[in-house]
């Protein structure tokens, strides 16, 4: 099946790293003009300028931040025809550990970033639908925490739940000029999760308790992005595909692999480097 972006305005949040920068450089392959949107400014631009598309330094916790991004990849993509909602941060420790600020924090990116982005994105994303006379499309990308909960994440796998539910909402809401599906991935191949696993026991111990037997790829991800951006993808709207290798057939959990780094993040600050330890 070919996913053919060509023509297409898309700007994908947490953009800089992980799913969101392999995201970015698959739309751009498929002919879409993509606005990096990430809080790393430096991050942005070298993803943006390896693909030639839009670098956007934003906190997608900053409503106004959020609104004045949106509105300048509009006139500068040429229009708004989709959005990429990854940016994400988390934690691991256990659940009385968490201060209030790392609570707020965590659903201020996660929940709030993702709302922020989609109602800043609507008018815009209504526009280019009817100019096209297709729906324009929009991606959540939540988590296999916000289905089923993993140890020393519930303010993340909280929020990540909620997203999900937000993503129902403004598909029953926005249909059938906006389509809007969520993407929930499991363990992945990102810079952070990697140095997490980074010996033998950890990765096999992930690997194990996946029944594909292997970690999932940043560009596994972007793909199942793309298509449910595209075209191809016309008559889906308001669901929740998870990516996990299959993990959530089975009774496995992440909890014996994750455990002992609860110890290493415990007392960490969630918002000390922007990137989600869990897995965007």
């Amino acid at each position: 099946m070919s996913v053919g972006l060509e023509g297409r305005g898309i700007v994908v949040t947490g953009g800089g790293s992980g799913i969101g920068a392999a995201t970015c450089r698959l739309l751009a392959l498929k002919g879409a003009t993509v606005g990096v949107l990430d809080r790393n400014a430096d991050a942005a631009r070298a993803v943006a300028e390896e693909i030639g598309g839009l670098a956007l330094a934003c906190d997608v916790g900053a409503s106004d931040q959020v609104d004045a991004a949106i509105a300048r990849a509009d006139a500068e993509l040429g229009g708004l025809t989709g959005l990429v909602n990854n940016a994400g941060l988390g934690n691991l420790k256990p659940l009385e550990d968490y201060s209030d600020r790392d609570v707020e924090l965590i659903w201020r990116v996660n929940f709030f970033g993702t709302y922020a982005c989609l109602r800043a994105a609507a008018p815009f994303l209504r526009v280019a639908a009817g100019r096209r006379r297709e729906p324009s499309a929009v991606v959540n990308v939540a988590s296999v925490s916000g289905v089923r909960p993993t140890r020393g994440e519930a303010p993340y796998s909280a929020a990540k739940a909620a997203t999900v539910a937000l993503t129902s909402s403004a598909a029953l809401e926005w249909a059938p000029t906006v389509r809007v599906n969520c993407v929930s991935p499991g363990f992945i191949h990102t810079p952070l999760n990697d140095m997490l696993v980074s010996d033998e026991a950890a990765r096999s111990g992930v690997e194990d308790r996946t029944p594909m037997g292997r970690v999932g790829s940043a560009s596994e991800t972007a793909g199942l992005i793309a298509f449910l951006l595209s075209d191809e993808s016309s008559y889906i709207t308001g669901q929740n595909v998870v990516i996990d290798g299959g993990t959530m057939l089975t009774n496995a959990q992440m909890d014996p692999v994750l455990g002992p780094l609860l110890e290493l993040f415990s007392g960490g600050d969630p918002d000390a480097d922007g990137t989600d330890p869990g897995h965007n």
